[in-house]
């Protein structure tokens, strides 16, 4: 079969809209590397912003010295200068002197740090392991301190040291000096810089690496739903089928993996599709095959001359003859032809229970005076008479009662209808609650129109009310009767 020409050129533009669409994303076709790219651009966005914070942190000089690497770069220092003549200690020392660590030679003693250093004694331990590294016990070393203002712990311009008690400060910093003697006389004097311990604060530091963490969270969630979301129409779309049968075919787009299991879908609805169609026109055959024996035997038993036993066999006859109707009817399921749409669900109920009161039958409604909800309007009035005409016939009345609200029956938690018709009656055993729902069963055996029917009634009603996605269900009711309840969604 050769394909038309506005058919190949509408599957043209929608294999170009999927080639352009995948050269736009720039994602693979599959669906697993979506997700494994995924993953990768997470870690690569991680570890950027772990080499823009380590970058940030390296340029702003080296950290402060601890004290062995302190004592070990005096000692170094030390050595060095003593080791160079005097002509070349200037030029040597403003090599080595650094923010960090301030180095200055003096052929005398250094003057006071500032009017009101002190000897500090806080930092004893820290000269004998000086002397010990230097390997001269009697080696002249001083150190001074610098009291800050009192109350400033961070000056205006340089960051101080943490203080134990009184104003002195508890570890090496830019208020503190130590001056060692060499071995001709002059000094070397060591002061603490700036203590460069990066910009990050552990304040700073928390604050940087959540934004990093809700950063990574948005992209790879902003991610996962792109890679996801046609996922969620295959399932709003599986959900569907199982209302209507007749809904369009999915469209064939997303990853691979989706784009096979969407054209399998689709597929099975079709086959799904051909099998009511088959079915319902196999039944079709089948009774308009019926049919024409049966009048064949009613004319037959017109001839018949014993009274009682023509009225016996035409009763046969009638009742063969609705239960193909019945049958023809619900196996053809009108409520699926019917196209879906909004209507009033309380006037729907009301209209109803009028026309039973017009007929003088004990019918009531309970609730509110409109709720409007969607679907086939004429199938819903034929389940809910179903429920109704079965009331009546056993209860010899009832009551509907209509109410909204969400019972949790569905995905998304929507507001659902709720229809209780309650009946008068003697109501069933709790065994048969189910089965009286299977095609031509009845409780009542005789078979007899007059007394059961054929048995599709509820069978029909529910049918019906699960096409629209709810359910029927019954129950006795604890002051006697049969209670049915029809659930809908809004």
């Amino acid at each position: 079969m050769t394909a038309r020409p506005e058919e190949m050129t509408a599957k043209s533009r929608l294999a170009r809209r999927r080639s352009l669409r995948r050269l736009r994303l720039g994602f693979p076709d599959s669906l697993a590397a979506r997700i494994a790219l995924t993953v990768v651009l997470a870690l690569l966005l991680t570890q950027a912003i772990s080499a823009l914070v380590y970058l940030t942190d390296r340029s702003e000089g080296p950290p402060i010295h601890g004290p062995n690497v302190l004592i070990q770069r005096i000692t170094a220092i030390v050595q060095l200068v003593e080791s160079t003549p005097p002509p070349g200690r200037e030029r040597v020392v403003r090599a080595i002197d650094d923010p960090v660590l301030r180095v200055e030679w003096r052929s005398d003693r250094p003057p006071p740090l500032a009017p009101d250093a002190i000897s500090s004694g806080r930092f004893e331990g820290l000269k004998r392991r000086l002397s010990d590294s230097l390997d001269t016990a009697d080696r002249n070393i001083l150190v001074e301190v610098q009291r800050p203002p009192r109350g400033d712990v961070r000056g205006d311009d340089h960051p101080h040291p943490p203080f134990l008690g009184g104003d002195e400060p508890r570890r090496w910093g830019p208020h503190v000096r130590l001056s060692v003697r060499l071995g001709d006389g002059s000094w070397l004097s060591f002061t603490g810089g700036d203590p460069l311990a990066g910009p990050f604060g552990i304040v700073r530091f928390l604050l940087w690496m959540g934004a990093v963490v809700a950063v990574i969270l948005l992209v790879s969630l902003l991610a996962a739903r792109r890679v996801t979301a046609p996922l969620a129409g295959f399932a709003a779309a599986a959900e569907r089928l199982s209302v209507d049968g007749q809904a369009d075919p999915l469209t064939e787009e997303g990853p691979r993996e989706l784009r096979a299991a969407t054209r399998a879908f689709n597929r099975m609805q079709a086959r799904l599709a051909r099998f009511v169609a088959d079915r319902t026109q196999m039944l079709a055959a089948i009774s308009h095959d019926l049919r024409t024996p049966i009048t064949r035997l009613r004319l037959r038993a017109e001839l018949v001359d014993d009274p009682e036993m023509q009225r016996r066999m035409l009763a046969d006859l009638d009742e063969m003859e609705a239960m193909i109707s019945a049958t023809l009817a619900f196996a053809r399921d009108d409520a699926q032809r019917e196209p879906r749409g909004r209507f009033d669900l309380a006037d729907l109920l009301q209209s109803l229970c009028d026309d039973r009161v017009d007929a003088g039958h004990r019918a009531l409604y309970d609730g509110p005076a409109h709720v409007v909800a969607e679907g086939r309007p004429v199938a819903l009035r034929r389940a809910l008479a179903n429920l109704m005409d079965n009331a009546i016939k056993y209860g010899g009345g009832f009551t509907v009662r209509l109410e909204t609200g969400t019972d949790g029956t569905n995905a998304a938690n929507a507001p659902n209808a709720l229809i209780h018709i309650d009946d008068d009656g003697p109501g069933i055993p709790e065994a048969e609650f189910e089965k009286v729902f299977a095609p031509f069963y009845r409780l009542e055996r005789s078979r007899s129109r007059d007394t059961g029917g054929v048995g599709l009634g509820l069978s029909t009603a529910r049918s019906i009310v699960r096409g629209h996605g709810g359910d029927v269900t019954l129950a006795n009711r604890d002051e006697g009767g049969l209670r049915a309840t029809v659930t809908l969604p809004l």
